[in-house]
């Protein structure tokens, strides 16, 4: 039985006030006047097209062109099933014809799926008949949630179990979002826009939407943040690591959408997030800066009265600090509980409030440049000597001049966010950062077009070592070798942990090569002090030791050592991390060529060894 069976087909019209929009809507469902759209949902961390979301437009020029105004038709002369329905068939066969990558995400309301009866195989079975499997397909559900929940609870878990995916739509836009999202599980919660568009300029949707974030990770859902218009609302979304999104900054719904990211986006997303997540030193944390905290609050001039800075704080409630500025300069700030609370004793009103606002007014606020890293101020803020100069807000500016301000308590809570992110991504027998923080670091160096050398370290005779003498033994020997690594950078520099014996470094120091030489001396005397301290290793036979090869063979091992493979990086040369990847590995393999501790420069003829 197909779907149009099922619900019974269109129903014939009848007399009424709305005569007019019902034969509009009887015309569209009988002559299939729907034309379908598709947005792209993309992946806005790693560049790609996750699926489209299908949206439905009525006749061009007519009264129900808008969905809005064709489903409040169909919903007032019950032909919502009917819609809903015809809409699905008409999206899946143009996302059929066009060959579009990824899912297509159809909406659907969960009075629908109920109308349509106990048994979820019709719609499973025609959608299979038009040509796109369930796996394909994610369903949006929207929110109208007044029926049965136990029975739709039960139908969403049959199409789930035939391969289905399921959305939950505006998440935000009505009381019981997140009562669903813990009963049905999304594998997508999509943020309504209402808390997309300004959060860069809003902390409590910013609040609401880092909340989202967690409770996502926490079960396994993929944040989509709907309606996203500008720049500035993508580069947030991309900072605090927001995985996907869609609206028109991105792409606008089009009848005959890209099957990919334009050129322009693409080098856009790589921007900002190089931008957002650029990565910084042994310890693997974002370069994030006191920019990221900027919040954009009213201002006062100098010439202001206290009493209308009590007014401007009577019109802002949530604020609670005014910075003073003249001429794009920071003067100043004037904390709200301070003036309101001077402004409470007897007579202070009547003697000051006409009186200039400077008079109240903290002529020395904390004042930092956007560019200082959030790290910087995390020193200060825990620093005994310096912390006095820290209060709970922060005048943000730019060679002198006034940006906004930023709170301590932001602070606080994007460096929490940033141990969390390098905990999660470190290696745990070194705790150095792993593959995702390095490729960002590098990524970051490439688009700010700097010179860098990148140095491949590799061990030697690792693997007979480590079979020898077990893993305990070899673990203390990767172990010994990050913290030598960690000991000859700088703060300028990097140091990646790859995975098993393998380390990357990212020199900026301009002095890379003397540490180089220095870090192979040290492991020399480090290897030597293990040994020599090591009750397993033959003391008879300082230069190496027999073992059987992975051929049964006996053979003699040197003990390990260390080679390091360095190519010199300047601006355009390298397109991506992976480029330079690749060039420092054949680098290293050269390096291994030599005998012993070694060095080997890719600078097209020197080869230096120790």
């Amino acid at each position: 039985m197909s779907l149009y069976e099922k619900v019974g087909g269109i129903v014939p019209s009848h007399n009424g006030p709305d005569l007019d929009l019902r034969r509009h809507l009887d015309d569209i469902l009988r002559d299939r006047q729907l034309t379908p759209v598709f947005q792209p949902i993309v992946d806005i961390q790693f560049g790609a097209i996750l699926g489209y979301e299908g949206l439905i437009r009525g006749p061009s020029g007519g009264p129900l062109h808008l969905p809005l105004d064709m489903f409040r038709v169909a919903r007032e002369h019950g032909l919502t099933t009917e819609l809903e329905i015809l809409c699905c068939h008409t999206l899946i066969e143009r996302f059929i014809d066009l060959e579009l990558p990824g899912r297509l995400f159809l909406n659907i309301s969960p009075g629908v799926l109920l109308q349509l009866g106990d048994d979820a195989s019709v719609l499973i079975n025609d959608f299979r008949q038009l040509g796109l499997y369930p796996n394909r397909v994610v369903l949006e559900l929207t929110e109208d949630f007044t029926q049965d929940c136990h029975e739709l609870n039960r139908l969403v878990s049959e199409y789930r179990q035939a391969g289905f995916e399921l959305a939950l739509d505006d998440l935000g836009n009505g009381y019981s979002s997140l009562r669903r999202w813990s009963e049905f599980r999304p594998d997508y919660v999509k943020v309504d826009m209402h808390f997309i568009q300004g959060i860069h300029d809003d902390g409590l949707k910013q609040q609401f939407v880092r909340s989202i974030r967690d409770i996502a990770q926490q079960s396994g859902a993929l944040v989509v943040a709907e309606g996203i218009e500008h720049q500035e609302e993508l580069k947030f979304l991309l900072n605090i690591g927001v995985r996907s999104g869609q609206g028109f900054y991105i792409a606008r719904p089009e009848r005959t959408p890209l099957a990919g990211l334009s050129d322009e986006l693409v080098s856009d997303l790589h921007k900002l997030k190089t931008a957002a997540h650029a990565w910084k030193g042994q310890t693997g944390k974002p370069l994030a800066t006191a920019g990221t905290l900027l919040r954009n609050v009213p201002c006062a001039s100098p010439t202001m009265t206290n009493d209308e800075v009590c007014e401007l704080f009577s019109q802002h409630p949530d604020l609670q600090s005014v910075p003073v500025v003249d001429n794009g300069v920071p003067q100043g700030m004037i904390q709200r509980d301070e003036l309101i609370g001077r402004f409470a004793r007897p007579y202070q009103r009547e003697l000051y409030g006409r009186r200039n606002c400077t008079l109240f007014m903290d002529v020395a606020p904390p004042m930092i440049d956007h560019s200082t890293s959030l790290q910087k101020l995390g020193h200060i803020l825990t620093d005994t000597s310096q912390s006095r100069l820290f209060s709970d807000f922060i005048i943000i500016g730019s060679d002198g001049k006034y940006l906004g301000i930023g709170t301590t308590q932001d602070l606080l809570r994007e460096l929490t966010e940033v141990q969390i992110l390098h905990a999660r991504h470190a290696n745990p027998l070194t705790q150095l950062p792993g593959n995702l923080p390095l490729n960002l670091h590098i990524e970051h160096l490439l688009a700010q077009g700097e010179c860098f050398s990148a140095c491949y370290a590799d061990l030697d005779n690792f693997k007979p070592f480590n079979d020898i003498f077990g893993y305990v033994q070899g673990d203390e020997v990767i172990q010994m070798t990050g913290a030598l690594l960690r000991s000859h950078t700088s703060d300028d520099d990097f140091v990646g942990h790859i995975g098993g014996d393998d380390f990357l470094v990212i020199w900026k120091s301009p002095d890379w090569e003397s540490r180089c030489h220095c870090l192979l001396d040290a492991f020399s005397v480090s290897m030597r002090a293990f040994l020599d301290s090591n009750s397993l290793v033959d003391k008879h036979n300082p230069d190496g030791y027999l073992a059987n090869d992975r051929h049964g063979s006996l053979c003699r091992f040197e003990w390990p050592s260390l080679s390091l493979g360095v190519i010199l990086v300047e601006p355009a040369q390298f397109d991506t991390c992976h480029d330079i990847a690749t060039a420092a590995a054949e680098a290293k393999a050269q390096a291994k060529t030599i005998s012993g501790n070694s060095l080997y420069v890719e600078r097209r003829r020197a080869v230096q060894a120790r």
